[in-house]
């Protein structure tokens, strides 16, 4: 949600699509949650439905962390059935004139199947692929060794590698550094605008778990990290590496390590994480919490004295 709206709210970028999947949520609560974004901030941009499924896995999601919904307490409307003839990822690509950039906040699938039906057509269009996925030399979230997204479809996260698309990984070991105050999700739901208190209503759940479930008072937002290093490209820092996933039934599951015999990747090592947070707040929060001026309706006489117009 966040990653979304700093996005949105980011005039270097111009968002082309936005293709949904499973992850933290089914595929129907999140195409519900990219539509509902969509219409706050009152964008039209295309979308997606991309994987419903891990490529062989069974089905995880996070409702623990991040509610029924994948949007905690925010009220959002009813999830409705996702039918067939919303576009794919592939045809999304296919439609854009230019070569795009392909960021990639959840599970692989979507990407995977996109390869697998037509390697050559995402290679002509996605000049750039920056992924949201792994860990290099950290510890998990998902297993001990594990990164959630790459746990939940080691299969695709390794058809991805082996492609050697123009890849950037960013994972937990960068990510995790990235966070936001219980404080300011509660400034948030004290600013008495009804963007501000939806907002507020989403991260809160979230807030909870990570009291709950980490013991802090800080909740980590790990997709922010990526967005914001498009804008501000030195946010991150980079090495090149050689990147295999373990594909075991056990802790070591979605496991990314370097190996000689892995796939050519660059990696995320460091992160100017206080640059990346105040992008959020000068561009999402605060617009969030900022009151939106009415206007006084205009006579066809002329304003009234003393009235906007």
């Amino acid at each position: 949600m966040l990653a979304l709206f700093l996005a949105l709210r980011s005039p270097e970028l111009d968002v082309r699509g936005i293709s949904t999947s499973y992850g933290n949520t089914e595929v129907e609560h999140a195409h519900r949650n990219a539509v509902e974004i969509l219409r706050l901030t009152k964008t039209r941009v295309r979308l997606a439905v991309g994987a419903r499924r891990p490529l062989v896995r069974a089905l995880a999601v996070a409702r623990e962390t991040h509610g029924e919904s994948g949007l905690g307490y925010a009220a959002v409307p009813p999830a409705g059935v996702i039918l067939d003839f919303v576009r794919p990822l592939d045809r999304l690509l296919a439609e854009q004139e230019d070569p795009v950039t392909l960021v990639t906040l959840g599970p692989l699938t979507s990407l995977a199947l996109a390869l697998r039906r037509d390697p050559e057509l995402v290679r002509a269009k996605v000049a750039r692929h920056v992924a949201m996925v792994g860990t290099l030399g950290g510890k998990g979230n998902t297993t001990p060794l594990s990164e959630f997204n790459a746990w939940c479809d080691p299969e695709a996260l390794d058809a991805v590698l082996r492609a050697e698309l123009p890849t950037e990984l960013v994972g937990l070991n960068v990510t995790r550094h990235m966070s936001v105050t219980v404080a300011e999700i509660e400034r948030l739901g004290e600013s008495n605008t009804a963007l501000g208190t939806w907002m507020h209503d989403a991260l809160r759940f979230y807030a909870e778990f990570q009291r709950r479930r980490e013991k802090v008072e800080d909740c980590v937002v790990h997709d922010v990290l990526p967005i914001a290093a498009l804008i501000r490209p030195a946010v991150l820092t980079f090495k090149r590496a050689r990147i295999l996933v373990d594909r075991d039934d056990d802790q070591r599951r979605g496991r990314t390590r370097e190996d000689p015999e892995g796939s050519d990747a660059l990696v995320a090592t460091e992160a100017d994480t206080p640059t990346a947070h105040a992008l959020l707040v000068d561009r999402v929060f605060r617009w969030a919490a900022t009151p939106v001026r009415t206007m006084a309706p205009v006579s066809p006489h002329g304003p009234p004295t003393g009235a906007n117009a």
